[in-house]
């Protein structure tokens, strides 16, 4: 039987029912219905799980009442909310940030759990118990909930101006055989015995033991893997450092992609394009990226074509779905114990797109808070675009 055929015998008969017939009628139907029936009958009537079980427990032990027994109309037990009007709307007051109640209140920012509210309640002088409570806030229409990320910030004006741009250099890049690539950082990783999140096949109940608590272990570290995503060859090179997620470290790893792939892939190129989140360590603002860039530039001869992402848009690189999304699915399940394990799960990540990727340890050190002076920013030859110089622009070789 389904609720809505439930629903509509109940509406035929309620009118003809006293309260006890209802609770019994409602208890006949729970038990025929058999597993889920309480549940099932509870939704399309409204009648409580408590009264129905009653029910049941009256049909049961067979004892026999005055059939013309009958609590009369509003008889009972009040509701809290009839014996303490009051009190709804100060429980509102206590979850709902626009509603009532002091907006600096630090409880309405902190409160997690119907024992700490109904505490609260109680300190206000509501006498009411944690089980009520949480009956109540359904009854507002509240519910456990995570964070849902959505928002990213103010839109800037240009943003799809932008896209566009990139994406039109993209096109004039590939279409005259020249290198093109999104770079970015992953997210860094605690090395050691961690949990790492989703499953792998193991042999039935024999989980890998992990440690209870992500304390960073100090002689281990953390690694830092920083990506280079073939835009053309659906190549991807990730180099994994252990010291400070900086411009020298970002550029360094692209240096060594160019080294052992670029530059074989395009033999003969003069011009390399890079897409780029608008911040962290290839940031548009960064000097050091720049003075980097114009390192490597001069030291290969390249043109080196920068364009960033506009504010706000970082889950659109392309870097993120083509490589790090893979790689993420190729280690769930498995703790990150070791660099070697690390550059191994990175290097063994494949796709049914035919994704290759190449990893390796970098062991430089990479200070943070270096400066770049505007003497040397005088050196570069930098080029800005016409639209947003700020995001785009080109840096050529002086050797």
């Amino acid at each position: 039987m389904d609720i809505k055929t439930l629903q509509s015998k109940y509406a035929s008969l309620a009118s003809a029912l006293t309260e006890r017939a209802r609770r019994l009628w409602a208890a006949t139907e729970a038990k025929a219905l058999g597993h889920g029936g309480i549940a099932l009958v509870e939704r399309a009537t409204g009648i409580s799980r408590s009264t129905i079980q009653r029910g049941m427990r009256e049909l049961e032990s067979g004892a026999t009442l005055n059939p013309d027994r009958s609590r009369r109309h509003g008889g009972g037990r009040k509701s809290v909310l009839e014996k303490d009007p009051g009190l709804l709307a100060d429980l509102d007051a206590l979850v709902e940030p626009t509603a009532w109640g002091d907006p600096d209140s630090p409880l309405r920012w902190t409160v997690k759990s119907v024992r700490v509210l109904a505490g609260a309640l109680q300190a206000l002088g509501h006498d009411v118990s944690r089980t009520v409570v949480a009956e109540l806030l359904h009854q507002l229409d509240y519910s456990l909930q995570g964070n849902r990320k959505t928002r990213e910030g103010k839109q800037h004006p240009d943003r799809d101006a932008q896209f566009r741009y990139l994406n039109n250099q993209v096109r004039r890049f590939q279409k005259k055989g020249q290198a093109t690539i999104s770079v970015d950082t992953k997210k860094k990783e605690l090395i050691g015995d961690f949990k790492n999140s989703g499953r792998e096949w193991r042999p039935k109940k024999n989980p890998e033991p992990v440690r209870v608590h992500d304390f960073q272990i100090p002689a281990n570290g953390k690694a830092i893997p920083y990506g280079i995503y073939d835009l053309q060859r659906n190549e991807g090179w990730v180099s994994v450092g252990t010291d400070h997620d900086t411009a020298s470290f970002a550029v360094n790893a692209i240096r060594r992609w160019w080294k052992l792939m670029g530059r074989p892939a395009y033999s003969g190129t003069s011009s390399l394009l890079i897409t780029a989140d608008g911040g962290g360590s290839n940031g548009s603002r960064l000097r050091l990226w720049k003075w980097e860039l114009h390192k490597f530039a001069s030291r290969t001869g390249l043109s080196i074509t920068v364009c960033h992402f506009p504010p706000g848009t970082s889950k659109w690189n392309r870097i993120e779905h083509r490589l790090f999304s893979h790689i993420a699915m190729n280690w769930r399940g498995k703790p990150l114990v070791s660099l070697a394990v690390i550059v191994s799960l990175i290097a063994s990540t494949r796709s049914q797109a035919g994704l290759r990727v190449r990893s390796e340890i970098d062991q430089g050190t990479y200070p943070a808070g270096v400066s770049v002076t505007d003497e040397q920013m005088s050196k570069i030859a930098i080029r800005p675009h016409r639209f947003h110089g700020e995001w785009n622009y080109t840096i050529k070789s002086t050797k």
